[in-house]
């Protein structure tokens, strides 16, 4: 379990820093004006040049990469809401790394998001566990 927690809280770590490098990176780019073709092209050709919005890319997919890894290994219904966390670091990141303000509001949310991963959390380990070994037959004795 602790194995899995710690590719979790790495595939999080892969996620909010691509989350902040892919903001970074359209910042760079500038915003999109419109929803006209030409300026998704211009937008799209900008950023598979940008190394920002690339390496923000590639965070992403190494977060897919530990996703699939837990997938593998424990319960959707455990881990999906756990991946809500990443809303949290998230959050932290944009205001460290971005200068984003956060509001109160916002830190409520946060705060709720917690509490519920910390009830998913306290489910999986309250599950009853299977029985360690079944009951063996006695052995037959020579006659």
């Amino acid at each position: 379990m602790a194995k899995l927690l710690l590719i979790l809280l790495l595939g999080l770590i892969f996620e909010a820093t691509g989350v902040v490098l892919l903001k970074k990176g359209i910042i760079q780019i500038g915003e999109v004006q419109s929803m006209a073709p030409a300026e998704l092209v211009r937008v799209i050709t900008a950023g598979a040049t940008n190394p920002t919005v690339l390496l923000g890319v590639f965070s992403e997919a190494l977060f897919f990469a530990c996703l699939l890894v837990l997938m593998s290994k424990s319960d959707i219904s455990f881990l999906w809401p756990l991946t809500a966390l990443s809303f949290v670091l998230t959050t932290f990141a944009a205001l460290v790394f971005l200068g984003e303000k956060v509001s109160s509001l916002r830190w409520m949310g946060v705060l709720f998001i917690m509490v519920g991963a910390a009830l998913i959390s306290y489910s999986e380990h309250s599950k009853s566990k299977p029985a360690a070994a079944t009951e063996q037959p006695a052995p037959e004795t020579a006659k």
